[in-house]
């Protein structure tokens, strides 16, 4: 039996707007359809104060039948803030769960299973808080969803906001999730943070990850893509993940 190679995508797009202060979804688009993500996570999507038909440049992107959900964070009468995910492949048993802690920001995830051709794969596309207790208590959230999936790999994807070298969200997944992209994102013109990041359940799926430096004029931060190849017949995995250094030179990209 043969590997099964799946490409993801995450990227927090700044609400549509590049560092022109131009609100231009085309753009995203268009970067979007050059990496060909089968799976796809975008944060801060808002519709608030224009035209709603503004997401038909994303809706739809990766196929024409694209799959499509989304947590909607803030809802104001003339449009909503959140974030989405997007699928090449059927999604099945899709929850929204509630992260918000306190008076925080509201905060959310989406819960997926993706039924691609190679077989279901549970997915998890997160925007995590700005404050350190408040990922505290978000990240042990997301351990528990990590544990839940019997008999498929668990990817879980977005912007993690976690700066700090060594930070509790981090540490927090290591168990569940050991295999992990470490490639810095933010901010966009001189990225020197890895707020944006892959897990996986399963050691050594992660192939390849690269970041578009050229993306830079489309938001306040560069999407976040990656190669996984799961063999065969993949189960959960406990340990720890390989530092980014560990792959091989020719199978990392970064700005």
């Amino acid at each position: 039996m043969t590997s099964r190679t799946i490409r993801l995508m995450s990227w927090n797009i700044h609400r549509g707007i590049g560092p022109d202060r131009r609100f231009d979804l085309d753009r995203i688009a268009a970067v979007i359809r050059r990496h060909a993500p089968d799976i796809l996570a975008l944060q801060e999507i808002d519709t608030r104060g224009r035209d709603p038909a503004c997401l038909v440049p994303l809706k739809g992107i990766l196929t024409p039948d694209g799959h499509f959900a989304e947590a909607r964070t803030k809802i104001a009468p003339d449009g909503h803030y959140g974030h989405a995910l997007f699928s090449r492949w059927p999604m099945t048993g899709t929850l929204v769960h509630d992260l918000t802690v306190w008076r925080r920001e509201p905060r959310s995830v989406i819960e997926a299973t993706i039924e691609t051709q190679h077989g279901a794969l549970h997915i998890v596309a997160v925007h995590l808080g700005l404050e350190i207790t408040e990922r505290h208590r978000q990240a042990r959230k997301l351990a528990r969803l990590a544990r839940e999936p019997k008999g498929m790999a668990t990817v879980m994807l977005g912007d993690f906001n976690d700066w700090f070298s060594f930070g509790q969200v981090r540490r927090t997944l290591a168990a569940v999730l050991p295999e992990r992209t470490s490639l810095k994102t933010f901010p966009a013109a001189r990225p020197t943070l890895k707020l944006d990041r892959i897990y996986s359940s399963t050691r050594g799926s992660i192939r390849r990850s690269w970041t578009d430096h050229e993306a830079r004029a489309c938001s306040d931060h560069l999407p976040l893509m990656a190669e996984l190849t799961f063999g065969p017949s993949e189960r959960l995995l406990d340990g720890h993940a390989r530092a980014e250094d560990d792959y091989p030179a020719n199978d990392r990209r970064s700005a």
